[in-house]
């Protein structure tokens, strides 16, 4: 499997753990099936909304934004693409600092742990150290032997 189908395998992921927390906010759950008992707490804060807009929808929007990415850098005419392994890497850095100031707020403000964000924060810290070892072998993630 290639980097570049990883990311999408974990983007894939990463939106039906979005999609979840979107349906919550917007009510069509009932309850989250939460270890913790604090992720209800998190979802309900003030802190859960950015524009107007639940933050799981801005992460489930992230997380098609990489797969669209990724699955187009799959494409044989983007195999050796630089731009395209830079551009992943951005968007999961990015995604990797807003999870961690997200992350922060559950810690120091909201004093409530949400285990499907922090599990979301996990997810695309992954998914950046993936883009990460593409943008530094070189192109990607195919060799010649299209060995990833």
């Amino acid at each position: 499997m290639t980097k570049r189908m990883l990311l999408a395998l974990l983007a894939v992921v990463g939106l039906f753990l979005s999609a979840y927390l979107t349906l919550f906010k917007w009510g069509y759950i009932g309850h989250l099936a939460c270890a913790t008992g604090s992720c209800e707490v998190v979802q309900m804060s003030r802190w859960s909304t950015l524009f107007g807009l639940p933050v799981a929808a801005w992460g489930a929007a992230f997380y098609l934004t990489v797969l669209i990415v990724a699955l187009v850098a799959t494409q044989p005419q983007f195999a050796d693409s630089r731009g395209v392994s830079w551009l992943l890497l951005a968007l999961t850095g990015w995604g990797t600092l807003f999870s961690a100031y997200l992350t922060g707020l559950e810690f120091f403000v909201i004093h409530a742990i949400c285990q499907y964000c922090v599990t979301s924060a996990v997810l695309v810290t992954v998914m950046a150290g993936v883009a990460g070892m593409g943008v530094r072998d070189g192109t990607a993630v195919v060799g010649t032997d299209g060995a990833a």
